[in-house]
């Protein structure tokens, strides 16, 4: 009689991105932006309000927005409207411009008094981290893009930092514009990243006379 015992089956786990969209996030529309502005405001979110604006004008990675200072955007009790950071991920400086709503927004959140005497302009609410945490921003993101009627496994923070590089992409299909602003240190990571087809290119080309 053979000793050979059968394998052993064991039941697989359910992967923890079961019924989640995989692949990259879409920017949002205009209309998008102005809708989730019009919530925020009206429910009196000063911070929400801050960080998603700033978010759309930054567009920082997650990392590098929930670890921006109040020193980085106010100085004498004005909001900056052009701001320099360093990228988490790679090291280098980005700068970034900063809209007249935003800087309301921003100045309006920091003078209030949840914001006396703190560091960073997204200061968590867990005593353990002195910061938002990107999970928590995301955990908002959800909520923002839920509001308004939006599938939420269908964006995330990514679609805020994507939404006016993609709007500036197809108003001026400058590339290279993009590329700075993003903070990409290579051109095709810009393409890649929004997405840029044949299609695109071609357009692109056809506009330009010699």
């Amino acid at each position: 009689m053979s000793s050979i015992q059968p394998p052993t089956i064991r039941p697989s786990r359910a992967p923890r991105n079961r019924n989640r969209l995989i692949g990259q996030k879409r920017p949002l529309l205009p209309r998008h932006v102005w809708a989730i502005r019009a919530r925020l405001e009206l429910a009196n979110r000063p911070r929400d309000l801050a960080l998603f604006n700033l978010a759309i004008d930054s567009k920082l990675r997650g990392c590098d927005l929930v670890r921006l200072k109040v020193a980085d955007l106010v100085v004498g009790g004005l909001v900056r409207d052009r701001v320099s950071v360093t990228q988490r991920k790679t090291r280098r400086p980005v700068q970034f411009e900063v809209a007249e709503n935003s800087r309301t927004s921003v100045l309006d959140w920091v003078t209030t008094p949840a914001m006396r005497g703190r560091a960073y302009l997204f200061p968590s609410r867990v005593h353990s981290s002195p910061h938002l945490s990107t999970r928590q921003y995301a955990r908002l993101v959800r909520d923002w893009v839920s509001t308004i009627g939006l599938e939420p496994s269908g964006y995330g923070t990514h679609s805020l930092r994507r939404t006016k590089a993609a709007l500036i992409y197809r108003k001026t299909g400058n590339l290279r514009a993009v590329q700075l602003l993003l903070g990409h240190s290579k051109v095709d990571s810009t393409v890649r990243y929004l997405g840029v087809e044949l299609d695109d290119a071609l357009s692109i080309a056809e506009k330009v006379e010699i």
